[in-house]
Formats: structure tokens, C-alpha cells, sequence
């Protein structure tokens, strides 16, 4: 096994990757985003990888050749807007890297394919044998067109390496909550809001009773949460609302708690909400990533265990988090599967997400280590 210690060009790569800007939905961006992927992959690992062109855009899949025994999975789009770059482009100061997508997930990108770079830096041809990378084009838009490549390739594999960023202080993930979304659309009826506001039936205090009403279906003994996130409503300042729309991010943890709120949910349709008579409620959506039971990562946690004092770095905690990832599809097909492995640092999702620099080259020596004991 050989080592991992080039930091610069860790830090070229993650430039190019950060730059190079792939929001989800962008099939234009996705696909300039997966060409860089794939330019790094050869220039690193020595072979192509493949692009695998779908509706959300292309994945980039490589694999060592061999006897499949380990996938390494990632994602290369972004919740960040086109244009995000212009304004905050990849920099490095203080110790820290910034710019868009940096940490969810782009240091993972570069931490994948240095830590398989590793493997062979030693002169062993065959030692990338059996592992396969699989980054995906829409994984923080539910991954619909990803999620049957990736069970795929898990199952030929018979384990997952998860490099979504880390959980605090470089703690891996080892368990998730399920992750669903309900759309809420009420629909009243528009009137003169001057004139002759009783010939309405207002959708937007409808969509208010309603909302009041979602905080008892969480269960917080159970991990259960719903959260309204997102609310639109009214065409004009001086009409009454005829349509108004909630969305409803919901996490549960445990089995059984998916069941209950589509149950709870679907009662909410077709039914007049009380305090606006005439109003009338559709649900859309519903819990489609199923919980990361802890049991997925018996097998592989004791192995990053092993693998961080062998690089003598500081033990390796395992946590349970709130947020979802394609760990969850593997993890739910009985997979072994161990997710957080990538950068460590903060901010996801906003605009100050940052990834510690000096933690890159333990992550991937970890990486690697933790690669050669599967």
C-alpha cells in the first residue's frame, strides 16, 4: 500500500472541481462537472472511467477491474445556483478551503480518488482491484435518476463507503434518519379582496390552519420530525388567494414512523380545512430515502477503527445524524455500508461551508488504510 501526501495536488484538484460549477437540475453544468471528474480520474488512477448519461445528468463510474468488493459513492451536484463562483470561487486562506459545494461533497470527490491513487502508489497494479467510484448527478434532488445505478453497483460490490462530509470533529456517520418531502397544495377560491372578499374561500389562511396543525404529527421521542420549510400563496395584492402551497421536510429514524405520517398526510386530503369552509387540501410526496439503521455499519466501523490507529490518527467516533444520503438506499438493500467518510469542516448548504486543509491528507491516509483492510 503506498501513501498519501500530496497535498497541492489534492488542492489543484479541488479547485478545479469547486469551479467547475454543478448545480442540480443542470444538465449543461453536470455534464462539464462530470468531464472534470473524469480528466482527474485518468490522471490519477492511469485508466478512464465512464460516463453514464441520465435525465439529471451524467454519473461518473470507474471501477479497478477484478472481483468487485467496495464502492466508494459520492455526488457531484450542488444546491448552489449558477453564477455562485463568480461571487465566492475556491479559495484557500487560514487553513481553510471555501467556495461552492467544497465540503458537500467535492473534498469527498478528491479524497476518493487520492485514496485508490494511494493503493498502487506502492507499485502493485492489482491492489485497486475490486474497488469501483460511483459519483452521482442528483443526489441532493432525492436522486431519482441515480439511485438504480447505485443499488447496482452496491449490490456487485457488497459494501459502501459513503464519502459525504463528516459529522462533527470527523466523526463518521453510522446511522441516518429517513428523509421525506410532502407538498401541501390548498385550493380556494380567488375574489376582489375590496369588493367582495366573502365570495373567496382564502387558500392562504387555509394554508395557515393547516400548518398550525403539522407540529403534532412529530414524534421527538421517536427521531421524529415535521418541519414546514417552504410556503407560497396569492396571484395579487388585492385578490384573495385561490391556491397556496406548504412544503414539509420530514425525518424519521425508526421503523413504523414512515407508515404513520403517509397515514397522517393522507388524511389531510380532500378535507375543507376548518377555519376556511370550501377549502380543500391534495398531498403530494411523501418519505422516499428509508432510515440508515445503525446495523449497516457493524461490519465496516470496527475496520475504520483498526485502519485510524494503524495511521496513528485519533480514534474514530460513529454518530447517528438527522440528514439523509445515498447510504440510505444501500443501507435499506442490507448492504454494509459506513457513510461521513469525506472532508471535515462545515456550513453545508451555505455560503460558508469550508473544508480544514490540514485534515485532507489524514482523511484520505484513513481512506486508503480502510480500503486495503476490505
Amino acid at each position: 500500500m503506498g501513501t498519501v501526501g500530496d497535498l497541492n495536488a489534492m488542492l489543484e484538484d479541488l479547485e478545479l472541481l469547486v469551479n467547475t460549477e454543478s448545480p442540480s437540475h443542470d444538465a449543461a453544468r453536470l455534464a462539464d462537472s462530470a468531464r472534470a471528474i473524469a480528466a482527474i480520474i485518468e490522471r490519477r488512477l492511469g485508466t478512464p472511467a465512464k460516463l453514464i448519461e441520465s435525465d439529471a445528468g451524467p454519473h461518473v463510474h470507474w471501477s479497478g477491474g477484478g472481483t468487485p468488493r467496495v464502492l466508494l459513492l459520492g455526488h457531484h451536484d450542488t444546491v448552489f445556483p449558477a453564477g455562485s463562483c463568480a461571487a465566492r470561487p475556491f479559495a484557500v486562506a487560514d487553513g481553510r478551503a471555501t467556495g461552492p459545494g467544497v465540503f458537500d461533497m467535492k473534498a469527498g470527490i478528491v479524497l476518493a480518488i487520492h485514496a485508490v491513487a494511494a493503493l498502487a502508489a506502492g507499485g502493485d497494479a492489482d491492489a485497486a482491484s475490486g474497488v469501483e467510484i460511483l459519483i452521482t448527478s442528483d443526489e441532493e434532488v432525492g436522486s431519482r435518476c441515480g439511485r438504480p445505478v447505485l443499488e447496482e453497483r452496491a449490490r456487485a460490490c457488497g459494501a459502501v463507503l459513503v464519502l459525504e462530509p463528516s459529522a462533527d470533529g470527523g466523526a463518521l456517520k453510522t446511522a441516518r434518519k429517513g428523509v421525506g418531502r410532502f407538498d401541501l397544495l390548498v385550493h380556494g377560491r380567488a375574489a376582489h379582496a375590496g369588493l367582495e372578499p366573502e365570495k373567496g374561500v382564502n387558500a392562504l389562511v387555509a394554508a395557515a390552519a393547516l400548518i398550525a396543525r403539522l407540529p403534532a404529527l412529530a414524534d421527538p421521542a421517536k427521531g421524529t420530525t415535521v418541519t414546514p420549510t417552504l410556503a407560497s400563496a396569492g396571484s395579487a395584492e388585492n385578490v384573495v388567494p385561490a391556491e397556496a402551497q406548504v412544503v414539509v421536510d420530514v425525518r424519521v429514524a425508526v421503523d413504523g414512523e414512515r407508515e404513520r405520517l403517509d397515514a397522517a398526510f393522507a388524511d389531510l386530503a380532500g378535507h375543507a380545512v376548518e377555519a376556511v369552509p370550501g377549502a380543500l387540501v391534495e398531498v403530494r410526496g411523501g418519505i422516499d430515502r428509508p432510515p440508515m439503521a445503525e446495523s449497516a455499519s457493524v461490519r465496516l466501523f470496527p475496520l475504520a477503527v483498526a485502519a485510524a490507529r494503524e495511521c496513528g490518527l485519533e480514534e474514530v467516533r460513529g454518530v447517528a445524524v438527522g440528514g439523509g444520503s445515498d447510504g440510505n438506499f444501500t443501507a435499506a438493500l442490507g448492504i454494509p455500508t459506513l457513510d461521513g467518510l469525506g472532508a471535515i469542516g462545515g456550513g453545508a448548504h451555505t455560503p460558508d461551508e469550508y473544508v480544514l486543509v490540514d485534515a485532507l491528507v489524514p482523511r484520505a491516509r484513513l481512506l486508503t488504510e480502510l480500503l486495503h483492510r476490505i
